[in-house]
């Protein structure tokens, strides 16, 4: 996946998610929305899916760095945590926000994007 890193793990579905929070707590992230697009998938299209939820985890001084160099870079944010299950595994995927210096021509989010991928790449580590 050339827009994120991902593992299956160890922990059920409900439990990776309690996990992931928690470590993203730890590197200062919050989580500001979360998508059960399994249970929106059934109420709006009546169609059966695996469990799958997106995280939308927001690090607010890193958040306003990247806002102040360059205002429209909300488009690309928060930035996205997957859990999934699938075959009675859990899979945890993180967004890689280096993503982004392809899509920005602003070299100013290079290093903010350099120090969010590390942080949300040892939250995936830590799951």
């Amino acid at each position: 996946m050339r827009y994120g890193f991902s593992k299956t793990v160890s922990l059920n579905f409900d439990q990776a998610i309690e996990k992931v929070t928690e470590e993203l707590k730890k590197e200062g992230f919050g989580v500001l929305t979360t998508i059960d697009v399994q249970d929106t998938l059934k109420k709006k299209l009546n169609v059966d899916t695996n469990r799958y939820t997106i995280l939308g985890a927001c690090n607010p001084p890193f958040a306003h760095k990247a806002l102040q160099a360059e205002e429209m870079i909300g488009l690309l944010l928060p930035c996205n945590v997957v859990i999934s299950e699938h075959e009675g595994q859990t899979r945890v995927a993180v967004f890689d926000p280096r993503v982004m210096t392809s899509l920005v021509d602003n070299p100013d989010i290079s290093p903010i994007a350099d120090e969010v991928s590390s942080r949300l790449q040892r939250v995936l580590a830590a799951v």
